[in-house]
């Protein structure tokens, strides 16, 4: 790859190898742009759009990155060169200084919007030492694992109204939950609210009509790019809430994604082996590309008016059992028809050692120890004021770097019902 006019800082997430989608205001500005981070500038795609064959131009100008994701794997590296080709040195727009000044944009000066409009969002449960652990922890270590958790990616539809961007805060919800067993059940503010460290991606290509089946192999054409992800969740009202029909109000009060979507395209040289699957799943589900990858990501937790926030985990998205492609295949086996936009969250991602689990009821065990913060303060779980901070990002021997940006937010106090 040659050289490109925009400086890129030492370690910076958006490197020339990586050139992540967004979707950005500019200040003062209510109209959005897709946009590609690189280094701390944005390269506005609709004051470009014209450099572009002529078939992608109405989606490069469009308000999100729906229309980009609909037309497909092949569009998307077409798209990706001509993008890589406009950035390089002494290229048509770096020789059109006035071109330039309107197409690249400071991130400090724009503010960032959902990516896509979802219209569908699943969550999978996709971490085999996640499940392990709390089915450890609820069924004990003879059962962990449910006996469907080997043969099929696990996984529920979500709320996708409630999916938010990176700096929008959550506040803490109100719902039933049974502080003693047996007891009666109470109402009042969730007391265990917790962090979930997660992935998604958004789903592309032409829509599969009602009753076609997307097959494991055609799954990698329409993975359009992934972000981080908190899955917020309510231990409390889940515990009470969960049966018979699974996760409901725990799961609706928010969940935040990174404003930045890598493509695969800029993952692909971080791929590594498929975790290993015994036992061998249904040939719907078999594929032998490998489609995993060697993501780092870390979870800090910042209290209020602290200065700094304290790593508390770090994890690795190489843990998942289940790949995208077997998660799409899967998701579409029952002819399930899938949607430009739609996003498939991997569910919280452990490793094997207590400093790599995924989420506060992992860490602190139920509530049987605490984590140490900066400032001498501790959690089991979050509090009022507490900022949840996720950052993920691939990084080779040169130093190269891909990475997805923060996913941030703050909780803020329940409303107290009236």
């Amino acid at each position: 790859m040659s050289e490109t006019f925009i400086s890129i800082p030492h370690n910076s997430d958006f490197s020339y190898e990586n050139l992540p989608y967004g979707v950005f205001s500019r200040s003062g500005q209510t109209e959005t742009h897709i946009g590609v981070a690189i280094g701390e500038q944005i390269l506005d795609l609709s004051a470009v759009a014209h450099f572009y064959d002529v078939a992608y131009q109405n989606a490069l100008r469009a308000a999100n990155l729906n229309e980009l994701m609909s037309l497909g794997y092949d569009a998307w590296a077409a798209v990706r060169t001509r993008t890589i080709a406009l950035l390089a040195r002494n290229s048509e727009l770096d020789r059109d200084e006035s071109l330039k000044s309107q197409a690249v944009v400071s991130q400090k000066s724009v503010k960032m919007h959902l990516p896509a409009t979802i219209g569908d969002y699943t969550d999978f449960y996709s971490s085999i030492h996640h499940a392990t652990n709390v089915g450890v922890m609820f069924r004990g270590r003879e059962n962990a694992l449910m006996p469907n958790w080997k043969h099929l990616p696990v996984g529920y539809h979500g709320r996708a109204s409630s999916v938010v961007v990176s700096g929008t805060p959550i506040r803490r919800p109100l719902g039933q939950t049974l502080p003693v067993d047996g007891a009666d059940p109470a109402f009042g503010p969730c007391r265990l609210l917790d962090f979930e460290l997660e992935m998604a991606f958004f789903i592309g290509g032409p829509e599969n009509k009602l009753g076609e089946r997307v097959s494991v192999t055609e799954s990698r054409k329409r993975v359009f790019g992934f972000v981080v992800m908190n899955d917020w969740s309510a231990r409390d009202i889940q515990k009470w809430e969960y049966v018979p029909l699974g996760p409901f109000t725990a799961k609706n009060l928010g969940t935040t994604i990174s404003p930045w979507v890598v493509t695969v395209a800029a993952l692909e040289p971080y791929i590594v082996d498929n975790f290993p699957q015994d036992p061998t799943p249904f040939p719907y589900l078999q594929h032998k590309e490998n489609f995993n990858f060697d993501i780092k990501l870390e979870v800090d937790i910042k209290p209020k008016g602290a200065a700094v926030g304290t790593t508390v985990c770090r994890s690795n998205y190489r843990h998942l059992y289940w790949t995208a492609l077997q998660q799409v295949a899967h998701h579409s086996v029952t002819g399930c028809n899938l949607r430009p936009g739609d996003l498939m969250a991997s569910g919280t991602i452990s490793g094997e050692t207590a400093d790599s689990f995924g989420s506060l009821l992992e860490l602190c065990w139920k509530g049987t120890k605490t984590i140490p913060l900066s400032g001498g303060e501790t959690r089991k779980f979050l509090q009022d004021g507490d900022e949840v901070i996720i950052r993920g990002y691939c990084e080779n021997d040169q130093g190269k770097r891909i990475g997805f940006g923060s996913c941030s937010g703050v909780v803020l106090p329940a409303i107290p019902f009236e």
